[in-house]
């Protein structure tokens, strides 16, 4: 039997890239598909419908079962749109994947505000609007539920011009950690992928010729495992997939200093810190993650 046969599944930003790979994969375990895409550009601008349905089309071909939803990630409206569409469509809603996302690039010292709010909004608030609504189908309706956040290394190891995207991916990294601890009583695992995928949005960030080695195809059949009651057990994490390599990221101390009585003084304090950094952990970087 199929790992997600008769689980239902809303996936935004589906209309291309990394979550039409995720709409197919998921498809393919048995899972009904909600596919969301506004249909706009890689900037946020535009709309249309076209994405969308071209996915469902795609997954009906080859017998899958899918919907197109075209809401808006940002309005919660539009996101109570997208539960409402799967529950009446299919039943139930089960799997969450928050995919959507758009890309305003600049370095910080010419980042505007019309740079910095789309972004934002888009990924961390394009992520609540969704989640919430899904949260709250899956704790009244009882079954528990799977969620999966999409964060970036840009805001969990940091990139040059992306101070914008960081900070939200970032956000969304920090969202996953508290609700992943709210969602056990309820049977909701809640995690993180960082994905680093070929794709529309991120073509000018890879070498030539590395389309097929990071195809948005192999990221996506860890992400249909997580969602499956498999991975019941699993949540609060962070992976990091990067063509056929699964990382997981997460939390470690390094402890510098402690006082047992009063306190540090400023130059004590910072001597300290200066005597131990022999010893710190080399930071992670992208490339080593990546590449």
């Amino acid at each position: 039997m199929a790992l997600l046969e008769g689980k239902v599944a809303i996936i935004t930003g589906a209309g291309g890239g990394l979550g039409r790979a995720h709409a197919h994969a998921l498809a393919r375990e048995g899972a009904a598909i909600v596919v969301n895409d506004l249909g706009g550009s890689v900037d946020g601008k535009g709309a249309a419908t076209t994405m969308a349905d071209a996915v469902v089309q795609e997954i009906r071909d080859a017998g899958g079962n899918a919907i197109a939803n075209h809401g808006n990630v940002t309005v919660a409206e539009d996101a109570q749109g997208m539960v409402d569409a799967a529950v009446q469509e299919f039943g139930r809603l089960d799997i969450l994947i928050n995919n959507a996302g758009i890309l305003r690039d600049k370095s910080f010292k010419n980042m505007t505000e019309d740079l910095w709010d789309p972004v934002i909004a888009v990924h961390l608030k394009g992520t609540y609007q969704p989640t919430r609504a899904a949260y709250l189908h899956m704790v009244e309706a009882g079954n528990g539920g799977r969620i999966i956040m999409t964060s970036s290394t840009s805001g969990l190891i940091g990139n040059f011009g992306q101070t914008n995207y960081g900070a939200a991916k970032a956000g969304i990294a920090g969202f996953m950690r508290c609700l992943a601890i709210e969602g056990v009583k309820a049977g909701i695992t809640v995690n993180v992928l960082a994905p680093n995928a070929y794709s529309r949005m991120t073509a000018s960030l890879f070498p030539e010729g590395s389309e097929e080695r990071f195809a948005p195809e192999k990221v996506s059949p860890a992400i249909a495992w997580l969602c499956s009651d498999e991975a019941a057990d699993i949540t609060g994490r962070q992976f990091v997939i990067s063509g056929n390599r699964v990382t997981l990221l997460y939390p470690a101390g390094h402890q510098i200093a402690d006082k047992a009585e009063g306190k540090w003084e400023a130059s004590e304090i910072g001597q300290k810190i200066r005597e131990s950094m022999a010893d710190w952990p080399e930071a992670a970087t992208v490339p080593k993650l990546i590449f």
